[in-house]
């Protein structure tokens, strides 16, 4: 049986490996496309404001409609896909209706 080393030891003999080599087996012989300039995203409105952390309870059902609603939009693409953003859709017309904010 080999004798045990420890992990340093193991790594101060590794062998010189040719970086060309090395990339074909990370790349996987991939071909280097040239860097492409991204579109810009639309920005987000002007209105982000800072959060804040909320913690509540709610009934079993709500929450688990609401983690799958939140999952299924996030798959198929659809914003808002983020449970805290659906909530703020939610509540922002509520507290607007009720005369809590302007």
């Amino acid at each position: 049986m080999a004798d045990r080393r420890s992990l340093v030891e193991g790594l101060k003999q590794t062998p010189a490996v040719d970086p060309e080599i090395e990339r074909q087996f990370v790349f996987r012989n991939k071909t280097q496309k040239p860097a492409e300039p991204k579109e810009q995203a639309p920005a987000k409105p002007a209105r982000a404001l800072a959060r804040t952390p909320l913690s509540t309870r709610i009934r079993a059902d709500l929450s688990a409609a609401l983690k799958r609603a939140s999952l299924e939009r996030e798959l198929n693409g659809i914003e808002p896909y983020f449970i805290g953003d659906i909530l703020d859709e939610v509540l922002e017309p509520w507290l607007r209706n009720n005369g809590y904010i302007t």
